[in-house]
């Protein structure tokens, strides 16, 4: 790793930026397209992909470089490399969840997101690694590998830093990679999403938010990770693990970023019952956003033992830019916090048992034969096709259904969940416009330390902050703001009302750029 002031390459701009570029004709979509899969292979050993998709890339980007030379209106993601976490469907692309049961799988149809954003010109460059069917916080469970976080890793790498007092911050982080091969994690599960953004394969990324998968990972890797209101955005060809609480994410280096694909992606689908309908198809951020008459809340709940110094300083720091700035800060109570994490371990493993019910091996995917019975065939698929967090979540998921402790398990839970929305819809009648909180109790974990903990642990411990969100259905989003002495990122989390996603994003621009974070610079 390199600590320098050279100028930023095309990777590393804003969508904003390189657009201009390609409108000028500096450079081509096609020549983007080639840049972003030769980063691809730059970063390779880290594995943020598990499918690569050059010629449909080429192909998208050579039709949006046509655009581009007839001088056409531009399309909103016209020639943006794209990246899609591999649990949306993809048509004639293989999907697998990370799992031996769907290694083969190639779906005759795409994910409603996926067209949206190829019909807006992004140019998709490949499909992410993941835990397996979304199942885990560090994306180490995938049947085809870990994915490992780019900081500290021993890929060439320096940093963009518009401010000088980060000089003494980087000039003190180690220049090495990880002593014996350890590495840290990205978190998890959409980690080879906010792992191909962060590394300069991609400007943006799709990922899945069920109880923070989306901006756990965006913390640890740097970036800024999108989980918009529940229905906001279509689920349908969206792999579904909870129906109940799986939200498509968005990950992107820039809130900006991020706010145009909201813009692409978010509104009403026939083929989704939970869609709703949205005026965001010409969202655009303040040049300048303000605080002015904003109440932030600062939920003293999510103050959790365990949690690091580093992450406390930060979040005090940055509820002090913002009040200095025009926005009220309050202390705020979120009592029924401190269950969202159990109630999250009954509903979850339930809906799954539910939803996995169909990976038999009949229809489509991994078959194992057996020639003396099709329940010996169902069995001996779904024991050698899914992995022990899957089939783990399966049989917990079935016990609390049983009819002798549904009402003790799944019924309670339910009335829970009701509880935990039930805070923040009383937050939000107090007068608070957006709550504060951190993401995670500390920064990325090395493999080594993370591997010390089974997956159901890692997970609950990974989720504590981001978990109660998804209960509500509310936005949230990742900020990172800061770097350890270590040189990773420190983020927090910015929280809204249902359906006010614009707001929170606006908020989300306005720490941006008063943090400056330091984000990596893409080399070529």
């Amino acid at each position: 790793m390199r600590i320098s002031d050279m100028g930023m390459n095309y990777l590393s701009l804003s969508i904003r930026d390189v657009s201009s570029l390609l409108k000028q004709k500096t450079i081509s979509s096609l020549e983007l397209c080639n840049a972003a899969l030769k980063r691809q292979n730059a970063v390779a050993k880290l594995h943020p992909f598990i499918t690569h998709t050059p010629d449909l890339a080429r192909e998208s980007a050579l039709h949006s470089q046509k655009r581009y030379d007839r001088g056409e209106q531009n399309l909103p993601l016209d020639g943006i490399p794209v990246a899609v976490k591999d649990n949306f469907c993809t048509s004639g692309i293989p999907t697998t969840c990370g799992s031996v049961m769907l290694q083969n799988y190639i779906p005759t149809y795409s994910a409603t997101v996926v067209r949206r954003l190829q019909k807006a010109g992004a140019v998709i460059v490949g499909k992410t690694n993941l835990d397996e069917f979304g199942m885990g916080s560090g994306t180490t469970d995938s049947t085809f590998g870990p994915s490992k976080n780019i900081y500290r890793s021993g890929v060439e790498y320096n940093f963009l830093h518009p401010s000088r007092e980060y000089d003494n911050i980087l000039s003190r982080i180690p220049s090495t990679a990880l002593e014996n091969g350890d590495w840290y994690v990205t978190g998890g599960s959409s980690g080879g999403s906010a792992l191909a953004v962060a590394s300069g394969t991609t400007f943006l990324a799709l990922g899945s938010d069920t109880g923070g998968s989306v901006r756990n990972p965006s913390s640890y890797c740097g970036v800024v990770g999108l989980k918009p209101s529940y229905g906001l955005v279509s689920r349908f060809g969206l792999i579904s693990l909870v129906n109940s609480l799986d939200v498509p994410g968005l990950f992107g280096r820039y809130v900006d970023d991020v706010a145009t694909m909201l813009s692409v992606v978010s509104g009403l689908d026939p083929q989704d019952s939970t869609s709703v309908s949205s005026d965001l198809q010409n969202l655009k951020l303040p040049e300048n956003p303000s605080l002015d008459g904003l109440i932030i809340g600062i939920p003293r709940e999510y103050h959790w033992p365990g949690m690091s110094k580093e992450i406390v300083d930060e979040w005090t720091k940055v509820a002090d830019l913002m009040e200095d700035s025009g926005a009220q800060v309050r202390e705020v109570s979120m009592p029924h916090t401190q269950y969202s994490i159990i109630c999250y371990s009954v509903l979850n493993p339930c809906e799954v048992a539910s939803n996995f019910t169909r990976y038999t091996g009949v229809g489509y995917g991994h078959r194992v034969s057996a020639s003396h019975s099709m329940e010996a065939m169902y069995a001996f698929t779904r024991s050698s096709g899914l992995n022990e967090v899957v089939k783990g979540r399966i049989l917990a998921g079935n016990y609390f259904l049983l009819r002798e402790n549904k009402s003790k398990y799944f019924k309670q839970a339910l009335k829970v969940r009701r509880l935990i929305s039930e805070d923040f819809s009383k937050v939000w009648a107090s007068g608070v416009n957006l709550l504060l909180t951190p993401v995670t109790l500390s920064t990325a974990i090395r493999y080594s330390e993370f591997q010390n903990l089974d997956n159901r642990t890692q997970t609950a411990t990974q989720d504590i902050c981001t978990q109660a969100a998804n209960m509500a259905g509310v936005p949230a989003v990742s900020i990172p703001v800061s770097l350890n002495t270590e040189g990773l990122p420190v983020s927090l989390q910015l929280i809204g009302q249902w359906g006010k996603d614009p707001a929170m994003l606006s908020a989300a621009k306005w720490v941006e750029q008063n943090v400056k974070f330091p984000r990596i610079n893409i080399l070529e």
